[in-house]
């Protein structure tokens, strides 16, 4: 308690709780605008910490991760296009509740909700994840190799359909990730005589180019007007008897979402599903959902936030990031020279509970922008593609550059962004690229460093009893991936 006490004291500060606020503003603007998602976000304004102090960094995008799934939901219940996957299940209620003039308390209802899934996921974090960090002290090589592992066996679960094309994908990570001097004997790789691939492939341009410039690239293609938006909304804050009704629900939601976001390879869309499905289930006004009904607001919008925190507790303890936004938080880590593992929890134990007190702060200020600006803020959805491209650009291009101050990093970020916008046309998954290539040299260098203990023999990996357990469960992992392709395969057959 002494520790968050100190964090919450350390946000607080003048400069951070502000860069904290603005953070989460810019998170629901980039989650109200159709087709700028969370990791995008996430992804373009990563390059800014790096100027930072640690906290203040990361603290900005805890804003921005929980603003931008807040944020989704603005364009779900107003235009019926949900800002963000995650913001999904939000439009069958929130939508029909708009086209009965009830928008204003569907937004509100929407922040109050998020809000609630937000805590609840940030309380679990700020408890569950010391707890987990203590059991992973004992980890050494053969455990990090067989949790890297575990974390490239999600490869075929966020592929979706394109299961193939998703370990195409990891195989390119992996590649790119084999490129520069060699982590154990500083022999160069793939680097053909070009000294600004000596220290690799630098990870942000390439996340900025896969996330930001594909997305910019296909806005540009498409040019598509978004639909105008009424603003006159009235009536933000739902009354004490419908929060009342809701209550149940959007505890219950967060459960899910936390334990959802927990899980690797799932997501605020799979949790908002699951929770709405659930709701409707259990609900007294069940058969009315999808007609306008707040419970249908609720519970995607509790567990779509409830994910926040739990995602972020498999990476703060373990550095296996479960979705895309995560793995782009590790790489904001690593830019600031911190693992994550339980050796962060031991050695910045102050700035670990920064982050976890700026997750609870995030939540409470996306809230009070809801109930209160909401009217100014539902705006930005009429803003032009043709001028917000460029500004995505530009931003793209600032931030590539001033990770090295390097020209050879901009082309890098072209590189991957031709290559992210041409993997969308062939629907090849860009998730595995930016997994494989933060998790494939872990994998390497520790599956090195274990055999250089045991003399070169694998023995190593199956007599330690956690890596045993950590290996099963990736067998387990790749073999309920294969069932599950095989059971939508003979779905599809039975089907046509």
């Amino acid at each position: 308690m002494d520790l968050l006490v100190h964090g919450f004291a350390t946000v607080l500060q003048p400069q951070i709780f502000f860069i904290l606020v603005a953070g989460t503003l810019g998170g629901i603007i980039i989650g109200s605008l159709p087709g700028l998602t969370a990791t995008m976000g996430v992804a373009l304004l990563t390059p800014l910490t790096f100027s930072l102090p640690p906290a203040t960094g990361l603290v900005m995008l805890c804003g921005i991760y929980c603003g931008a799934i807040y944020g989704g939901s603005i364009s779900a219940i107003l235009i019926r296009t949900p800002g963000t996957p995650a913001a999904a299940a939000t439009v069958f209620d929130g939508n029909e509740l708009a086209k009965k003039g009830l928008a204003g308390k569907a937004l509100g209802m929407s922040a109050i909700a998020s809000c609630a899934g937000g805590v609840f996921s940030a309380l679990c974090l700020t408890f569950i994840a010391p707890e987990l960090a203590r059991v992973a002290l004992s980890f050494s090589s053969p455990e990090y190799f067989a949790m890297g592992l575990l974390g490239l066996s999600i490869v075929a679960s966020i592929s979706g359909d394109y299961v193939v094309r998703g370990l195409i994908s990891a195989c390119i990570g992996l590649l790119v990730g084999l490129v520069g001097l060699d982590n154990l004997n500083g022999y160069p790789r793939f680097t053909f005589g070009l000294v600004d691939l000596l220290n690799g492939v630098s990870f942000i341009p390439v996340l900025i180019g896969l996330f930001a410039v594909s997305e910019a690239l296909r806005t540009t293609e498409s040019m598509l007007k978004t639909a105008h938006v009424d603003f006159k909304l009235s009536g933000v804050l739902p009354s004490f008897s419908e929060l009342r009704g809701c209550a149940k629900t959007i505890l219950k939601s967060s459960a899910i979402g936390t334990m959802i976001g927990i899980i690797p390879a799932t997501g605020g869309d799979i949790a908002a599903f699951l929770a709405y499905g659930e709701a409707k289930r259990s609900s007294k006004n069940g058969e009315k959902f999808g007609t306008g009904e707040l419970e249908g607001v609720a519970a995607p919008e509790a567990a779509n936030n409830g994910v926040t925190g739990g995602a972020l507790i498999p990476l703060m303890t373990l550095g296996i990031p479960g979705d895309a936004v995560t793995a782009i938080f590790l790489g904001a880590l690593m830019l600031q020279g911190l693992r994550p593992g339980p050796l962060l929890f031991k050695d910045n134990a102050e700035l670990v509970y920064a982050i976890f007190a700026g997750m609870f702060l995030a939540n409470i200020i996306f809230m009070l922008f809801g109930l209160f600006a909401i009217k100014y803020i539902a705006r930005v959805i009429n803003i032009p593609k043709p001028i917000l491209t460029p500004i995505i650009f530009v931003l793209c291009i600032v931030g590539s550059y001033s990770i090295n101050n390097s020209m050879f990093d901009l082309l890098v970020m072209m590189f991957f962004g031709v290559l992210g916008y041409l993997m969308d046309k062939f629907k090849f998954p860009v998730s595995p690229i930016v997994l494989a290539l933060i998790l494939g040299p872990m994998v390497e260098g520790e599956f090195r460093r274990s055999l250089l203990l045991s003399s070169g023999s694998f023995s190593i990996f199956f007599t330690r009893p956690i890596c045993v357990a950590i290996l099963t469960l990736t067998v387990f992992s790749v073999v309920g991936a294969y069932i599950q392709q095989r059971k939508k395969h003979r779905l599809l057959k039975l089907e046509n």
